[in-house]
């Protein structure tokens, strides 16, 4: 019966590409993280609030325009967030992928971001760790 031979030839070389994939879909998550986080660095940067706000999460946006009662685009600029405003390419200190959510720490702040059906968003910035405590964000949704 040489088609089971077949069969059980291909199934094998089908589960070899999921696990493969499988694995590669971390790193494909991480990098598309780090992705979003660096565009969030350099539109905050050359202060670009439309672009700022392109990056942040739904209720993120909510937030800034409920506080700075304006367009998120301007209200956004208000707001006091440290900013890797130096190659921030190069200043990725880490990043950390867990499912849909990500951690990405520059040397000036750590940005949270959860993956949305649009891509990787932000829905907390600013944030700075606190011993044996949640990290304080500056900016987050509501």
């Amino acid at each position: 019966m040489p088609w089971r031979r077949r069969w059980r030839a291909a199934l094998t070389t089908g589960a070899a590409l999921v696990l493969a994939t499988g694995c590669g879909t971390v790193e494909e998550r991480r990098t598309a993280a780090m992705d979003a986080a660096l565009d969030f660095e350099r539109a905050l940067a050359a202060r670009d609030g439309a672009a700022v706000c392109a990056v942040l999460a739904p209720s993120v946006r909510e937030e800034v325009e409920r506080s700075a009662r304006t367009a998120c685009e301007e209200g956004v600029l208000t707001e006091e967030l440290p900013s890797a405003a130096r190659a921030p390419d190069d200043a990725v200190e880490g990043v950390d992928v867990s499912g849909r959510q990500a951690r990405v720490v520059f040397p000036a702040d750590t940005l949270f971001l959860s993956q949305f059906s649009g891509g990787w968003k932000v829905i907390a910035a600013g944030c700075t760790p606190r011993p044996q405590r949640p990290y304080e964000c500056l900016l987050k949704g509501g």
